[in-house]
């Protein structure tokens, strides 16, 4: 399966998806005009690793500084799409990275954390 890689924009994250090594990562801002254009690839890419069970542990990387309501609407439908595959047996762990002195990106991680039972879905202080 090849890899899912999307440049980063002005507003968009740098996507690095990656089969193969079974490591993930979205980095930097996400406001795009679209939410639902941009994440719709990605989820179809997401999908279809997800669907043939990844045998290794699966990391997500997500370093993301600032994001807007669509966006997180997004991100809420990407956890709950890890969350059922991790239910049905796939580990996974999300890495939620953040500067140490943003506090309202820990607290959105927080949020997110709340949702994840099978998932494993850690804060990290940058």
């Amino acid at each position: 399966m090849q890899p899912f890689v999307s440049a980063p924009t002005r507003s968009t994250p740098e996507v690095r998806f990656d089969a193969d090594s079974h490591h993930h990562r979205m980095k930097g801002e996400c406001y795009p005009e679209n939410a639902a254009a941009f994440f719709s690839p990605l989820f179809t890419w997401l999908r279809t690793y997800l669907a043939a069970k990844p045998a290794g542990p699966v990391t997500f990387d997500m370093e993301l500084v600032y994001f807007n309501s669509s966006s997180s609407k997004a991100l809420l439908d990407l956890f709950e799409m890890l969350e059922i595959a991790a239910g049905g047996g796939i580990r996974i762990t999300v890495n939620w990275r953040y500067d140490k002195d943003n506090d309202i990106a820990c607290e959105c991680g927080e949020e997110f954390a709340e949702d994840a039972k099978a998932l494993a879905f850690k804060l990290v202080a940058l």
